[in-house]
């Protein structure tokens, strides 16, 4: 296990978590991602009638710069997010197996516990149930919540905040992307990026790996359990 905590923002005042769900609450090796994104793939090579190969390069691109894919192929070629979230979430979550450390952890954290995806809340639920831990949280905030608006556009986690009531220079943020902790960073929150351990084959974008250096990232671990066991056991 690798933590490496920078001498900045504690978590000494913070009475929120935060938690994004993909690559965050379970291990990027698990690879679930990788279903959504084949199956990413293929909408988009079905839709606007394209080679896999060619579908993938556009999928990519608009995941880079619209901040998901499917904002993409709604700004550019009118997609309904209802048939894309459909499509894409339809995989097989057997992968994932319960972690009952890691549900003890989040529930020893004093206070209260979210999620902020760019998912669905249905395969939100399926995750957590798969895991084992939806007890542990209060409420999914899904890219429906966002108005289909996804991280990291700051007026995401600004409707996040207030309708949950949340404080966010009293809350903390996990994520595997960077770039979705700039704006929670700027808003006062500490920030914590969940890196792959190194030990077992990730499919990720070279881009998606980047940033554990950056000012705004707070934290970072490979072991999210073991990184709240020992924030548990500090307090």
């Amino acid at each position: 296990m690798t933590i490496d905590i920078k001498p900045t923002r504690s978590f000494a005042h913070v009475e929120t978590w935060v938690f994004d769900l993909d690559n965050t609450l379970y291990p990027h090796h698990v690879n679930l991602w990788q279903q959504v994104d084949g199956r990413i793939r293929d909408f988009v090579s079905n839709f606007l009638k394209v080679p896999p190969e060619q579908a993938f390069k556009i999928q990519k691109d608009y995941y880079k710069r619209y901040g998901t894919t499917m904002r993409g192929m709604m700004t550019e070629h009118g997609v309904h997010a209802d048939d894309y979230l459909a499509y894409v979430h339809a995989i097989d979550h057997s992968p994932l197996s319960p972690n009952p450390e890691m549900g003890a952890e989040i529930a020893r954290l004093p206070g209260r516990k979210l999620i902020l995806t760019n998912g669905s809340t249905d395969h939100a639920g399926k995750v957590l149930d798969r895991l084992g831990i939806a007890g542990e949280f209060e409420a999914i905030f899904d890219i429906i919540a966002a108005d289909l608006e996804p991280k990291p556009a700051q007026q995401t986690y600004d409707k996040f905040l207030k309708l949950h009531g949340v404080d966010p220079a009293r809350a903390a943020m996990f994520e595997d992307l960077s770039r979705n902790l700039v704006v929670p960073h700027a808003l006062g929150m500490t920030t914590v990026l969940v890196v792959p351990d190194g030990a077992k084959e990730v499919v990720r974008e070279d881009w998606e790996l980047e940033g554990r250096d950056a000012d705004f990232v707070d934290h970072v671990t490979d072991d999210l359990t073991g990184f709240l066991a020992a924030l548990n056991a500090a307090r």
